[in-house]
């Protein structure tokens, strides 16, 4: 081995920290073997011990290769993966359908209600009253789209009880479609906001497509949208439910997501997604439902005929 390769490789040697230099190379005839120097060797000759050597150099990975040393490699702990959020409220009633109900305080109704501020309507009884609402899967209706969760107050001894009904499976339509009929006896007064034109259709539709007899087409309808509409267009930006509510009812959602999130909320769940904005569609629903009783309640006031004055200019 020549000299220049063996002081190549001692001095890769002594990088890698591997092992003692190679001895020098053979010596020329008549020269004796020399040996490596001690490290306190120089100590006899009055030089002070040897000085703390700098750190190492990090050895490249060629080099490693070269020598034949291993590369120290961490193993990578892998992520725990985050519990999904699939929890929704209430009831399984039926597979794949859920039933949701609560009871609030009831808005100021009298028994029987003067209804003539919409067309062809006259008095009501307060118990007859059924407010509905519904969510879809998509704006633009037709018979792809269908129903995947019904809203509905009323008044029960004397409180104001909201029920709800969702599918979580596309096989569950007909079960909340006969359920909801359950809740629609004869004599019921229905009353929504813009439900003529777009909720009511489309539950006829779905309850044709199910072939099951259709409980809403006999039932008186109170579409709110169009009195409000008469009263209030040019006065506010839009007559939209959320637009009455702020005018009106005082009241402010917060964290709301907007129908038109609806859709894809539910298409999120069924397609294995959290649940998070699946709850937030079911307090969406839950406002609009509380707020149809609580806007007939403020018209009933509004269009109520002033009380007779008595002789003397009292009520």
């Amino acid at each position: 081995m020549s000299a220049a390769l063996a002081d190549r490789l001692r001095a890769l040697q002594r990088q890698a920290g591997k092992a003692p230099p190679l001895p020098n190379p053979s010596p020329a005839r008549g020269e004796g073997l020399s040996l490596s120097p001690s490290p306190l060797a120089g100590e006899g000759r009055g030089e002070g011990p040897t000085s703390p050597q700098p750190p190492r150099p990090e050895v490249p990975e060629n080099i490693r290769r070269l020598l034949g040393l291993r590369t120290r490699t961490l193993a990578a702990v892998p992520a725990t993966p985050r519990a999904l959020d699939r929890h929704l409220p209430g009831d399984e009633i039926a597979p794949g359908l859920r039933y949701f109900e609560s009871r609030h305080e009831a808005p100021p109704l009298p028994a029987t209600l003067d209804a003539s501020f919409a067309k062809d309507f006259g008095t009501v009884e307060a118990a007859q009253l059924l407010c509905f609402d519904t969510e879809t899967t998509g704006l633009s209706g037709g018979t792809g789209t269908r129903a995947f969760m019904v809203g509905a107050s009323d008044l029960v001894d004397g409180q104001l009880r909201i029920r709800q009904l969702m599918t979580t499976t596309l096989a569950a339509e007909t079960a909340m479609l006969e359920a909801f009929a359950r809740w629609l006896p004869p004599g019921t007064v229905l009353v929504s906001y813009n439900g003529r034109s777009y909720d009511a259709p489309l539950l006829k539709a779905r309850y044709r497509l199910a072939r099951l007899p259709c409980p809403i087409t006999p039932l008186a309808h109170l579409d709110l949208l169009h009195p409000v509409r008469r009263r209030y267009r040019g006065q506010w930006e839009n007559c939209r439910l959320a637009t009455v509510e702020r005018q009106l009812l005082r009241v402010l959602r917060e964290d709301d997501l907007p129908g038109s999130e609806a859709p894809r909320a539910w298409r999120d769940y069924l397609q294995g997604g959290p649940a998070t904005d699946l709850r937030r569609v079911l307090a969406h629903n839950h406002t609009d439902v509380r707020s149809l009783l609580q806007l007939l309640a403020h018209l009933v006031q509004v269009d109520a005929p002033p009380a007779p004055t008595g002789r003397g200019g009292t009520a």
